[in-house]
């Protein structure tokens, strides 16, 4: 296809594809799929090689949360029967992360719910993330706990967290009907922020709420105009007790397709499959692999997430590896300019084109101080994978999503 082929020559060039070349691959046939695996697949190869970075998450607050995120089980009025626990010790999250770093996890991901951290907030997460670099040497730490205030991304930077992840979710036009409690432009601002700070900015997109394919273009050349390092890719989990349970709209073909057209447009930056990979893409995981390449190892946020064993299975038995925590995970040229940007320090500035990542989306932190709650208490004993079909779209189907009782927040061990 002229198409693909126009596709990896800028791909390899670092070229932006024109919005109707970008729109032509999520409109792409089923006959035509395995081609443009193939073809996005040279764009990852060329700057990524065949490695896999594996990130790790920490809730470090579960539920509780002010925001309406149509998607989010920890919404304001969820249902959804989830965990809900207040800030984990910095030892308890410390321990929680090792099993993600001895299950090979280059990254952790710091999450915690609710609109936004407050000082003292900042503070805590600041100590977690010295305990976790005291015990886990060579980690990479990333935050993410909602929008910021002016100064924290600077605090969090000198406290050691390595990056901040803040999701776009969606189109600027369609964001409004998702979410009230904020605006697009404060998610804008606060990636804006992580980026003047220093710390490497992750931002990414959920697919599966309904949007069009042009909401699903405009979200991804909203980020490429960003600039992030790290580029999730979620896809909806339609929680029972959400907004969105109904929302049943994706096939594994769909969400290859929006994975080439995320790869083709962010040719060099780090995507990640997020949330929603087992349930959505199923056996195509392992073809994903030649898309993406990061993933979350073990479970997501409120969610069960594949065995680790199995993660790391089938990225071996993919032809993929592991990457190593001394490897550099960017090109050449993106780390280089990440390094100038960090020795530079905190501009206290908003660059023009601001450069890990939340499976909820990034929806996270209180902007009041919750009251104290304790963990609830796991009823549910852990290990049960998902069930992992597809129902007709608008159909609910419950079974396809296991609600995490384990980890963090329980006395069952992590998964990872």
């Amino acid at each position: 296809m002229d198409l693909l082929n126009t596709l990896v020559d800028k791909g390899l060039r670092r070229e932006l594809p024109t919005r109707e070349e970008a729109l032509a691959v999520l409109a792409t046939s089923d006959d035509d799929l395995l081609d443009v695996v193939a073809a996005a697949g040279k764009v990852r190869r060329r700057w990524f090689g065949r490695r896999v970075k594996l990130n790790y998450l920490v809730n470090l607050k579960s539920g509780l949360c002010p925001e309406d995120c149509s998607y989010c089980s920890q919404r304001l009025g969820s249902k959804a029967d989830i965990l809900k626990y207040t800030w984990l010790k910095p030892d308890e999250a410390s321990q929680a992360a090792a099993a993600g770093v001895a299950g090979g996890a280059k990254r952790v991901c710091l999450v915690a719910s609710g609109r936004g951290p407050t000082d003292r907030d900042v503070e805590r997460v600041g100590r977690t993330i010295e305990a976790i670099k005291e015990q886990n040497e060579g980690v990479e730490v990333c935050a993410c706990l909602g929008l910021l205030s002016d100064g924290q991304a600077e605090r969090l930077k000198a406290a050691g967290a390595d990056a901040y992840n803040h999701n776009l979710n969606t189109s600027e036009s369609t964001y409004g009907q998702i979410t009230k409690t904020h605006t697009y432009a404060d998610r804008v601002d606060t990636v804006q922020k992580a980026h003047a700070a220093g710390l490497s900015a992750c931002s990414g997109l959920i697919a599966g709420m309904g949007e069009t394919d042009e909401d699903l273009v405009d979200v991804v050349y909203s980020l490429r105009e960003l600039d992030p390092d790290s580029v999730p890719v979620n896809f909806l989990i339609p929680f029972e007790g959400t907004p969105l349970a109904k929302e049943w709209n994706l096939t594994p073909q769909r969400c290859l397709r929006i994975l080439a057209m995320v790869r083709f447009v962010c040719p060099d930056i780090e995507v990640r499959i997020a949330g929603g990979r087992e349930v959505h893409l199923r056996a195509m995981q392992p073809l994903a692999l030649n898309l993406a390449n990061s993933i979350f190892l073990g479970d997501y946020l409120t969610s069960e997430g594949q065995a680790g064993q199995a993660d790391l299975d089938m990225i071996a038995d993919a032809g993929f590896e592991v990457e190593g925590a001394g490897t550099q995970t960017l090109p050449a040229h993106r780390a280089d300019a990440a390094a100038a940007a960090a020795a530079h320090g905190p501009c206290g500035s908003v660059a023009a084109e601001a450069g890990c990542g939340s499976a909820c989306g990034g929806c996270s932190g209180h902007a009041q101080e919750p009251a104290a709650e304790s963990a609830v208490e796991a009823s549910v004993e852990g290990g049960a994978e998902p069930v992992l079909a597809q129902a007709p779209a608008g159909e609910v189907r419950s079974d396809l999503v296991a609600v995490r009782r384990r980890g963090a927040g329980t006395d069952l061990a992590p998964n990872a």
